[in-house]
């Protein structure tokens, strides 16, 4: 009998399987790929709709007659512009969640190697402003896209820019 009260009182034995092992899951290829096609489109749209704001247009109009370089030059007004429209736009939920609205469509997150969020120097400065900088001169800009498009075929699947800044992107 004190032999069957020991097993009343034991600890219920179960096998679960399904819990996580805290292992994160990388992001595919394909999937990062379309996060950035999605966050292209939205920033070429909000700058579509900057350059139709009459103001905008007069100042962008006087500086490329001043500087006589054709519309699709790079001017500081044009790239102050973008800079301005990428920050109110993705710099929020970088820094606050991790992601890009693309990224956030696609549930994706941009992490540390731990697993834990990334600081905003990090990512805006680190992980995004290299690229931007990188973008003033086309030459290295062309190197420097090529060679961070490359890099995401290794097994770690990731860039340049994720190297450098020591980030991942994660599925959620």
């Amino acid at each position: 009998m004190s032999e069957l009260a020991d097993e009343r009182f034991a600890p219920p034995q179960a096998h679960v399987e399904d819990l996580a092992t805290g292992e994160v899951m990388l992001a595919g290829r394909g999937t990062r790929l379309l996060a950035v096609v999605v966050d292209t489109v939205i920033a070429a749209a909000l700058g579509w709709a900057a350059g139709m704001i009459p103001v905008l247009q007069q100042a962008f109009l006087v500086q490329t007659q001043a500087t006589a370089k054709s519309m699709w030059s790079l001017t500081p007004w044009s790239a102050g512009l973008g800079l301005l429209v990428f920050l109110l736009v993705q710099g929020w939920p970088l820094v606050t969640r991790g992601q890009t609205v693309g990224k956030m469509l696609l549930k994706l997150r941009i992490v540390r190697p731990d697993g834990s969020r990334p600081d905003a120097w990090r990512l805006l400065g680190l992980r995004y402003g290299i690229g931007i900088v990188s973008n003033l001169n086309p030459i290295v800009a062309m190197v420097y896209g090529l060679i961070d498009s490359l890099l995401i075929f290794r097994g770690s699947r990731k860039c340049l820019h994720d190297t450098i800044a020591d980030t991942q992107v994660i599925r959620l």
